[in-house]
């Protein structure tokens, strides 16, 4: 078991309470219950120092203490531990007993009520109780101390802590093994599901079963299989993408290899013009089908780690629209820009923006005949809009719902395209969460009106 297992973590973190409640719990009965043993042999030192009281004696005007064979026999009931006692006075001294007894000061002490102390005597400890007894008949008030080794209290001491705590010491020790286990059992669905996981080959991207699964793991088994089911979208649309592109390129590649082979056959130079031309086109298509295949791979890369910065999007658009003017006069085709005189700011990327406008104006001069025109244009406010507008053919209601699918082409259009410029626009317009729609041109004129809403 790891220093980060979740069982080590589960079980420390349930047994030190316990551990530290039953240390608790044990130390207050200990002390209780010591109070209480030193509270019932206190009481036995004050019975015999109050039963030495009657055996002052005065004879002829003087104070003495002289102990019957009953008296003594109290100083014997405890047969493990030794008692001395002593009765002094303040003018005859010590009337009876040990004489080095230590005692308490006779002067700021008060005496209505006894006085329990602990001493060393004879080199042991000793616990002792002094009163002061004053009677009509006595010329002088009486000191009676008497005191035990402390032999027996420290054995009973020694015998409530071992009584209290092994018992608490087997108690733990259960509660440890009965946790152990609770925990070794409350976590089996995670075992489980690991289990489940590490015996899947990498292709098996199905969703994980969820039977005799606690409520706390499903979440757990529900985030995988989320997880699992966005893999296998991502996996199936990998698949897809390779297989459609593995088909775009196969068309061009295969043409550029038939003109290559009549071209072989050609006897003169006039015959192989024919041949060069169409491998000249092919080779613009694929060379365009490569840079849109690049295109899309980089801004499915940046899906979940594009950088969006604060960008003049009036600028951005004014030098695409420059960059791409030669290309749109090459087909006699009038490509405007019209937008306020003024900054519009929004929070984007650079490079992939001026790849979505590219995208744009680049299906639209290739869709539209000669002669042409084609517009971009640019609304400020609280949503800045970019519009591209042609004067083409359009695109139907029915075209619309699948023009921005990868591959995707427009039936009986001849252009070049390879049905990837909508598609990278689409990826790029959710990467920045705007919103993308195709509008009727005004005025029911034919052609095509795209437009992009950004949020600031």
């Amino acid at each position: 078991m790891s220093n980060n297992s979740l069982q080590k973590i589960i079980l420390v973190r349930l047994l030190i309470p316990i551990i530290c409640f039953l240390l608790l719990e044990t130390s207050v009965s200990y002390w209780v219950t010591l109070h209480y043993v030193d509270k019932t042999h206190d009481s036995w030192l004050l019975d015999s120092a109050l039963s030495l009281k009657q055996e002052i004696k005065i004879h002829n005007g003087k104070m003495y203490a002289e102990l019957s064979q009953n008296a003594l026999e109290i100083f014997t009931w405890n047969a493990e531990d030794k008692t001395y006692f002593k009765i002094t006075s303040k003018h005859q001294g010590v009337l009876a007993g040990n004489k080095e007894l230590p005692t308490p000061k006779l002067n700021g002490v008060e005496w209505s009520r006894p006085v329990f102390s602990n001493s060393y005597f004879n080199k042991q400890p000793i616990h002792s109780v002094s009163i002061r007894f004053k009677h009509k008949d006595l010329p002088e008030a009486v000191y009676i101390h008497v005191a035990e080794t402390l032999k027996k209290r420290n054995e009973m001491a020694t015998d409530i802590l071992l009584a209290d705590l092994i018992p608490q010491i087997l108690f733990t020790l259960l509660i440890s093994l009965y946790l152990f286990k609770g925990v070794i059992r409350g976590l089996s669905p995670l075992h489980h599901l690991t289990d489940q996981l590490a015996q899947r080959s990498p292709n098996n991207l199905s969703p994980l079963t969820e039977t005799h699964v606690v409520t706390e793991v499903r979440a757990l088994t529900n985030t995988i299989n989320q997880l699992l089911a966005r893999l296998a979208k991502a996996s199936a649309t990998q698949q897809r993408f390779i297989s459609n592109a593995a088909h775009q390129l196969r068309t061009p590649l295969a043409g550029l290899k038939l003109q290559s082979e009549v071209a072989l056959r050609a006897k003169n130079i006039e015959s192989i013009q024919p041949s060069l031309q169409q491998m000249q086109n092919s080779t613009d298509r694929l060379t365009h089908l490569i840079t849109q295949l690049l295109s899309l791979a980089r801004s499915s890369s940046l899906e979940n780690n594009h950088l969006l910065e604060h960008l003049d999007l009036h600028q951005l658009v004014r030098e695409v629209c420059i960059d791409w003017v030669p290309t749109a006069r090459q087909k006699q085709q009038d490509l405007s820009f019209n937008a306020p005189n003024q900054e519009i700011w929004i929070r984007g990327n650079a490079v992939l923006l001026k790849e979505l406008l590219a995208n744009l104006i680049d299906n639209a001069i290739i869709y539209t005949s000669e002669s042409s025109h084609i517009m971009v244009q640019l609304i400020a406010g609280e949503q800045p809009c970019l519009i591209v507008e042609d004067n083409g053919s359009g695109i139907s209601i029915e075209e619309q719902a699948h023009i921005f699918e990868r591959f995707y082409r427009i039936q009986g259009n001849q252009g070049i395209g390879c049905g990837l410029g909508l598609a990278i626009v689409k990826e790029i317009v959710d990467l920045h969460q705007a919103q993308i729609q195709i509008t009727p041109r005004e005025n029911q004129q034919s052609g095509t009106k795209i437009q992009i809403h950004f949020t600031l």
